[in-house]
């Protein structure tokens, strides 16, 4: 065995042979329990990066833990390949996203395998590829059979410079990703997937997810949003397409206080009620001007409320009241029915709008003093009350008026009792082109109508050119959009140019994985009846909602469609921690990358123009501040395995980790310390057994080993089964070898190098997981014929974790004094005998009266004096 460890020979051995022999591929064996490992998979962007590393890195070690538990382990990898990153680098590279895409997989396809990950290759799957998209083509026409799939007119965020729709996740501060220009609101036809009509489902599933962090249930619970109220009908006054406005409140106990009406920019009657006042062009330009802003409700937060009166009047449905109908910048279409009861007297946001505008405040839920006075008031009451002003509701306590104010109006036709959800359909369209395509056709006589399923794939044209800015050149190509009509077989029908979003693609591939080549169908049945669903999900918490909950979503259809059995797709979920580090940044040249600091000398200097450096706090790593550690670096100073380590013994895996240069040399120093105690006891252990005698026949220090063995057995399992706590399971490690270096080589007695065999065996079985390549090659000096991950997780013996020696702990009146070492169940005269005898004991205890002696075995004893 070499004297140094060399990871740049041993890592690549490794590689191949896993390669080679195909170890991590599996197949269903109805005859084991089997154990679907997944981590989110990653956008082909070219190069992996320290978050990819710590993430694949968690799920590598579970993995190849289960492996070793018997557990027939399905652990995969592929590609979330579509979306308009690619596009963006296509045109700032002047290349084709699909040439982009698959140059860039093919590279950090080769990095993944660098690390040592333990994924199934065979099953790799890329989105773009249509062996992919054509299933997913099909299941949208069968959504589009039951209606879970439509089409609709709605208000987007729109990027006139891309042509395309953005999701919210899209717009930065009002401006588009890709292009930096105004985003604006547009109202257009699009695809949507019915969502809602499983809402209730998703949301009380929420909480049959034990194995889900709280915090995710939670978010996805709020994204839900069920809320239960009334939905009340408020006449409008005139002839209009619509004879009320209808309002979703959770306050009917305060109509009666409803002084005027909030209509969002978007809303269809709008535009209607204004044309023809002489509010109709404030009103255009205050809609043009809402819908260059950024309309999501975390924005709106910020805005200052404002309005424009549309000239017409509604009739409040309680009282009879006339009340002028306001457009608002601070209702959302998004909610409820995109209308708002304005009660300015009971809601901040409602009255912050009246005192702007001068509108009439009325109190209905008076507080317990009863001195609320709208003319003095300087924010809305929002606490429970009694009703005022409230026709014969007045004297009654507000909460229990909701209820009675809804049936009353209930009997006249103005209202009822409802639940409303903030969550909508899901808009799937998207103006752009590197995306599925949706299978659809456009006939002049038929409508709209489906490919037919023979015709599947409809291939997206990979030979086009993205036309300038970055607009979708599907609409200009005639060989693609020309189609004949499947019904009417008219030669004018177009298919449609609107690609998916690429949450579909991220919505099923799990489903893929069990059977990605499978052609009769989205999948193989029984293999996803097999492996589904996912045990042990792996990714951001930045996911939290979108991509978890439309695959909680697909998961639901599917199994509607009967296509899988089950409803939830992921028993378990880990959301890591992210990887920070310090910022650095120079006057003149702003951030700057950890390579351009110069950290010689008293302070960090630029190393471009030798500027004092500013060390800003520590941040999540990002391209943008430049606080990025590339792997690449990692790999070629310290290997695959030390990264490794490092990644997971700096945090438990969903705490943030903090980079640290001195962290990667301590995990470095650990290996070689491993690897040298290896190398010395090498020649001695490698023919002979691992020790499997009883503890009793050894000496005292083999007798200490022997127990720490089985102690850090019993200790790593369970902080790699019950918590992923890697960390601490390393450091159980990294203390039994600290107890091997206390066995002196030179100094042997008998079983010494039995016990040192099992006491190596057992750190290099427990080390597997998380070094694999290191682990590999010393399995292999050993005398192992096999590879390691054919080996059995080690057992711990629980006899062998009982100790022999105790320490007991004297006490004074309660307080520490002493302690001492005894044998287990020592007699209780000799311990008291002993305590009392302790020179350190009888400093507190000479010249005083011994009342009492109290001894708890194995443990203490309390000397009582006065």
């Amino acid at each position: 065995m070499d004297e140094k460890y060399e990871p740049k020979a041993i890592e690549p051995k490794w590689q191949r042979y896993w390669d080679e022999s195909n170890i991590f591929k599996v197949t269903e064996d109805p005859d084991k329990e089997k154990y679907y490992l997944l981590e989110m998979f990653p956008y082909p962007s070219g190069n992996i990066h320290m978050g990819h590393v710590r993430n694949y890195t968690i799920g590598d070690v579970i993995g190849r833990y289960k492996r070793m538990r018997g557990f027939n382990v399905l652990h995969p990898m592929g590609w979330d390949a579509f979306g308009m990153p690619a596009e963006n680098a296509a045109i700032d590279n002047n290349t084709h996203p699909a040439r982009w895409t698959y140059a860039n997989i093919d590279n950090m396809r080769s990095q993944l395998k660098q690390l040592g990950f333990s994924y199934d290759w065979d099953r790799e799957i890329a989105t773009c590829s249509p062996e992919y998209y054509k299933w997913e083509q099909w299941l949208f026409l069968k959504m589009a059979e039951t209606g879970m799939a439509y089409r609709k007119e709605s208000f987007v965020n729109w990027c006139n410079t891309c042509k395309t729709v953005l999701a919210n996740e899209q717009v930065e501060q009002g401006e588009c990703w890709r292009c930096g220009e105004l985003v604006r609101q547009k109202k257009l036809w699009q695809w949507f997937f019915k969502i809602t009509d499983y809402a209730e489902d998703l949301l009380v599933h929420c909480d049959n997810l034990p194995g889900w962090p709280e915090k995710v249930t939670l978010m996805q619970k709020n994204w839900i949003g069920k809320s239960f109220g009334a939905e009340l009908s408020f006449e409008i006054q005139g002839s209009y397409s619509e004879n009320s406005i209808k309002v979703f409140t959770t306050r009917p106990d305060t109509v009666f206080g409803a002084t005027f009406m909030c209509l969002a920019p978007e809303h269809p009657l709008v535009t209607e009620l204004s044309q023809g006042t002489s509010q109709e062009q404030a009103v255009s330009a205050f809609i043009e001007k809402i819908s260059l802003q950024d309309r999501t409700s975390k924005a709106l937060e910020n805005y200052e409320k404002e309005g424009v009166f549309t000239g017409a009047y509604c009739i409040n449905p309680a009282n009879g009241k006339k009340m002028p109908v306001y457009t608002a910048n601070f209702a959302l279409m998004e909610y409820g029915t995109g209308a708002v009861m304005s009660v300015p007297a009971h809601d901040q946001r409602d009255f912050d709008f009246a005192k702007k505008y001068g509108l009439e405040i009325v109190i209905v839920v008076q507080g317990e003093d009863g001195n609320l006075d709208s003319s003095s008031m300087s924010q809305a009451y929002t606490e429970p009350g009694i009703m005022v002003n409230s026709g014969q509701f007045d004297k009654m306590e507000n909460e229990k008026a909701k209820d009675e104010i809804v049936k009353w109006l209930e009997t006249q036709g103005k209202g009822k009792k409802t639940i409303n959800f903030r969550l909508r359909d899901w808009g799937i369209s998207r103006q752009r082109y590197w995306g599925a395509p949706i299978p659809m056709i456009h006939c002049p006589d038929c409508g709209i109508v489906p490919v037919p399923e023979q015709d599947l794939p409809i291939i997206l044209p990979e030979d086009a050119d993205l036309l300038e800015g970055g607009k979708t050149p599907l609409p200009a190509l005639d060989y693609f959009i020309k189609t004949t009509c499947p019904k009417c077989k008219r030669e004018d029908a177009r298919r449609e140019t609107d690609t998916m979003d690429t949450f579909v693609e991220s919505s099923w591939y799990f489903d893929r994985y069990c059977s990605p080549k499978y052609d009769k169908g989205m999948f193989d049945k029984k293999a996803v009846d097999y492996w589904m669903p996912v045990d042990q999900y792996i990714g951001g918490v930045e996911h939290a909602i979108l991509h978890l909950l439309y695959s909680r979503y697909f998961t639901r259809v599917l199994n509607e469609l009967g296509l899988i059995n089950c409803k939830e797709p992921f028993t378990r979920l880990l959301t890591q921690g992210m990887v920070c580090k310090e910022t650095t940044k120079c006057p003149e040249h702003k951030f700057l990358l950890p390579t351009q600091v110069n950290w010689e000398g008293e302070k960090p200097t630029c190393t471009m123009c030798s500027s004092p450096v500013i060390i800003g706090r520590v941040e999540k790593m990002s391209k943008s501040k430049k606080n990025v550690i590339d792997p690449k670096i990692l790999l070629e100073q310290y290997g695959a395995d030390t990264t490794r380590l490092f990644c997971l013994f700096a945090a438990p895996p969903v705490k943030d980790l903090e980079w640290s240069e001195q962290g990667v040399e301590g995990s470095s120093r650990f290996l070689n310390r491993v690897w040298r105690l290896a190398a010395d006891w090498m020649h001695s252990v490698k023919h002979i057994n691992p020790y499997e005698g009883p503890a009793d026949k050894l000496d005292d220090s083999l007798k200490e080993l022997h127990r720490k063995i089985h102690e850090t057995i019993k200790k790593v399992t369970n902080d790699i089964d019950d918590r992923f706590h890697f960390n601490t399971a390393i450091s159980a490690v990294m203390e039994l070898v600290n107890l091997m270096y206390s066995i002196d080589i030179n100094n042997k007695t008998k079983h010494t190098n039995e016990i040192i065999k099992l006491a190596l065996e057992s750190v290099v079985l427990l080390l597997s997981p998380m070094v694999p390549h290191f682990a590999e090659e010393i399995w292999s000096i050993l005398g192992h014929n096999q590879s390691i991950l054919l080996a059995s997780w080690p057992k711990y013996n629980e006899d062998a974790l009982v100790k022999d020696d105790i320490v007991v702990v004297v006490q004074v009146n309660g307080k520490l004094r002493s302690k001492f070492s005894t044998a287990l169940d020592t007699n209780e005269d000799i311990i008291k005998e002993t305590a009392l005898n302790d020179e350190r004991v009888q400093k507190f205890t000479q010249d005083k009266t011994i009342c009492k002696v109290i001894v708890v075995k194995n443990k203490l004893v309390n000397i009582v004096v006065s």
